[in-house]
């Protein structure tokens, strides 16, 4: 049996969670050939026993539709450094953001686009998830309107490929639903549907996952820090005081002992009227410091002030967010929000421990 053709049938085999084969993955170590007997180590991110078995059974498979007399004896075991757990739901992403705020209209969609092409833009490997099902927005905002993700058989189960905007992985229920249709859920089903864009989606590698939220404190909210570990979230306030008031509860909920997700900081989108004419000049139309405020009650950073652009909307409506191409003056704001988010997460994994799930008692 020669050794090329063994790795050549393992490249063949899927990372039923990231869609990579094994071999691009590393998951493969110590193989070792002697007469018909085939062993090596297969590294995983979590030692779950469905996740095992298909693997298993897919290797064996995949070598023997090469060399029918083969014994292939696979020793499974975890990936260093990394959570074995049951928690680790996506083991191969390593940073999940949430932004959130208190109330609708304050831009925090425009926000999470911009941030996850803000950090894409750094170097990173990032995904986006629309999280706001009643009203999902990235569609539109990344020029996706009209298409339909895959959905691919991966040893038996059904799994979801994300569509791609400027090289990022993105998933929607904008690309399930019509745009006019209503999106009327009851709470058990806005936890299944979370959870199958988490558990039934092929989410490749990544640094970071950018999870856009709905306004407020809901079930979706509680059925993402129930499902996966949230590094920290990123508030999105205007300076208004209405805003920043809603802001506080939205930010209180993370910070429950119960949940206990780090603020990563703030953002204050709409923070001055700046015209295309007089690009110096500053109209503070909602008000002075809300985002300063928020930041301060939260014992966190300010992670950078958006002024309201015309270019900006102009951008979210025609599919290309500002930092891929808006006017300077937006960009740069985003791409100084990426930095200090990209930052925060830093000094935050230095200091503190992975998230824990959030277990509900009855």
């Amino acid at each position: 049996m020669e050794s090329s053709k063994i790795v050549k049938a393992l490249a063949g085999v899927k990372d039923p969670n990231t869609g990579q084969d094994l071999i691009t993955a590393n998951m493969v170590r110590d193989l070792d050939i002697q007469n018909d007997n085939v062993r090596f180590i297969l590294e995983l991110p979590n030692l779950n026993t469905e996740y095992k078995s298909a693997l298993n059974f897919a290797c064996q498979g995949a070598i023997q539709a090469v060399y029918p007399q083969a014994n292939v004896h696979v020793q499974m075991m975890g990936k260093a450094g990394q959570d074995q757990g049951p928690s680790s739901a996506l083991p191969h992403v390593k940073n999940i953001i949430a932004v959130a705020s208190g109330k609708g209209g304050v831009g925090k969609s425009t926000v999470s686009a911009n941030l996850a092409l803000g950090l894409k833009a750094l170097g990173a490997r990032v995904g986006l998830m629309d999280a706001d099902l009643y009203g999902p927005s990235m569609p539109t905002m990344l020029g996706l309107q009209g298409q339909r993700p895959q959905v691919s058989d991966m040893y038996g189960q059904p799994k979801i490929i994300p569509l791609e905007a400027y090289d990022i992985p993105v998933m929607s229920i904008g690309f399930i639903v019509e745009p006019e249709q209503a999106v009327v859920l009851r709470g058990p089903r806005l936890a299944g549907i979370i959870k199958q864009f988490i558990h039934d989606t092929i989410w490749p590698a990544l640094d970071y996952l950018v999870i856009d939220l709905p306004p407020g404190t809901g079930d979706i909210q509680l059925t993402l820090v129930q499902t996966v570990p949230i590094t920290g979230a990123v508030m999105v306030t205007t300076p208004q005081e209405v805003a920043v008031a809603d802001a506080v509860k939205a930010m209180n909920m993370f910070r429950l002992p119960s949940v206990n997700v780090p603020i990563l900081g703030v953002v204050e989108n709409m923070a001055w009227f700046t015209p295309a004419e007089l690009p110096e000049n500053k109209y503070f139309l909602f008000g002075e410091g809300g985002g300063k405020r928020l930041a301060k009650m939260a014992q966190t950073n300010l992670l950078g002030q958006v002024p309201l652009v015309q270019g900006i909307r102009e951008g979210g409506d025609e599919g290309k967010p500002a930092v891929m191409g808006g006017e300077g003056m937006s960009r740069d704001a985003f791409l100084q929000v990426a930095k200090n988010v990209a930052r925060q997460i830093v000094v935050r994994n230095e200091s503190l421990g992975p998230t824990r799930l959030v277990q509900v008692k009855e």
